[in-house]
């Protein structure tokens, strides 16, 4: 279960926005597994402020010198996490290696998981998506396509 702060929502009929803070305010949201005995601070999802559909995404500050605190796996989603700040170290199963801001990791669900911060200093900031493995057999670029609408941002209503 994760803590989530009353956010205001800016929605349309196509679309769902939200202003989450910069990533050092992260702590502001909790994650609590009960059964566990687990509780840290620094994880917000937005599967339930945007009202996703397709994946699982969350907004992730690990501060420095800390760890997950536990290893995990998925039943059906892959993971794929996105560093953009900080360093750290990443372990799936029993290989362990180095991630800082631009590393991309992919983890299947069976890959046992776990990831640290190393920076005596730094934050380690990262974003991880999930989605259910081998649900998406086309690249983007064949799903998306150009309209004839012409780009005019002046007298628009910004959001």
């Amino acid at each position: 279960m994760t803590t989530q702060l009353s956010l205001a929502v800016k929605d349309g009929v196509n679309f769902a926005a939200v202003d989450m803070g910069e990533f050092s305010q992260l702590h502001q949201y909790s994650f609590d597994i009960p059964e566990k005995s687990i509780q840290f601070s620094g994880k917000a999802f937005l599967n339930q402020v945007l009202s996703l559909t397709s994946a699982e995404v969350s907004l992730n500050n690990l501060p420095p010198k800390k760890s997950i605190p536990f290893y995990h796996k998925h039943r059906l989603n892959e993971e794929i996490y996105i560093f953009v700040q900080g360093e750290g170290e990443f372990q799936v199963d029993d290989r362990v290696f180095p991630i800082k801001e631009g590393s991309v990791v992919r983890v299947n669900p069976e890959g046992e998981r776990c990831l640290r911060n190393t920076s005596d200093t730094d934050n380690l900031c990262f974003i991880v998506v999930q989605s259910r493995i081998n649900s998406h057999p086309d690249s983007t670029i064949e799903d998306g396509f150009a309209t004839e609408k012409r780009v005019s941002w002046v007298g628009k209503e910004q959001i």
